[in-house]
């Protein structure tokens, strides 16, 4: 993969590109640590990934203000609707005016509270056709009302939802409930139109984030 990086305001834009032909472009939200992680478990596919790093994670992917889930923590800042007005308006069109081609589907995805973002974006605007939520912060306070109350701005082609089996196994009562969550989440895209699937891998939140966020991926770049 040809790989270009530059910068957007506060933003690290990472840019891998394997075809010179129309394909999708996936746009996933996630930590610089483990770009190169994920560039290299996909570099056979044919897709341009762009990996956006930089955020405030608490900050910049929570949709509205809300407690901390950790003692040691800070409280959510709900800053989600800024961030992605600059995804949209700035890194979007600064990622594709460095192709050769228009996107043949765009495909946004994230881990943890990245994936909860992702799926927050559907609901802020058009410009993603798919999506990837992996292990996403489902649990966060209010979110399924706010998705029973609000309207999708596209409804998404494919949604891939996956979840480690021991996630909602924690004694902190908020997480507790994500499976729960992801689940009806999924049913709701489902009732929506968009082809879902819900995944189980095997442990807990932290394992394997690299290679869950490919296999959602792959399945999304086949849906």
């Amino acid at each position: 993969m040809e790989k270009v990086e530059f910068t957007q305001g506060q933003y690290h834009i990472d840019v891998f590109v394997r075809s010179a032909e129309s394909c999708p472009v996936v746009y996933c939200l996630m930590d610089t640590a483990s770009v190169a992680e994920l560039a290299a478990s996909l570099e056979k596919e044919n897709l341009v990934l762009a990996a956006v790093s930089g955020m405030d994670w608490a900050d910049d992917l929570s949709p509205w203000p809300a407690p901390k889930a950790f003692r040691g923590g800070h409280d959510f800042g709900g800053r989600a609707d800024a961030y992605l007005q600059g995804l949209v308006q700035a890194v979007v069109p600064a990622v594709e005016q460095r192709l050769s081609f228009s996107p043949a589907c765009r495909i946004i995805g994230g881990y943890s509270l990245a994936g909860l973002c992702a799926l927050y974006a559907m609901y802020r605007t058009d410009c993603f056709d798919r999506l990837v939520c992996v292990s996403g912060s489902l649990w966060y306070d209010g979110f399924l009302d706010f998705m029973r109350q609000n309207v999708l701005q596209r409804v998404p082609e494919t949604a891939y939802f996956s979840l480690g089996d021991k996630e909602k196994q924690t004694r902190n009562q908020r997480m507790a409930v994500v499976e729960d969550r992801m689940k009806e989440a999924a049913a709701f895209l489902h009732q929506q139109g968009t082809r879902t699937i819900f995944e189980q891998n095997p442990g807990g939140h932290f394992n394997e984030p690299t290679e869950r966020l490919v296999r959602g991926i792959r399945w999304s770049l086949n849906g």
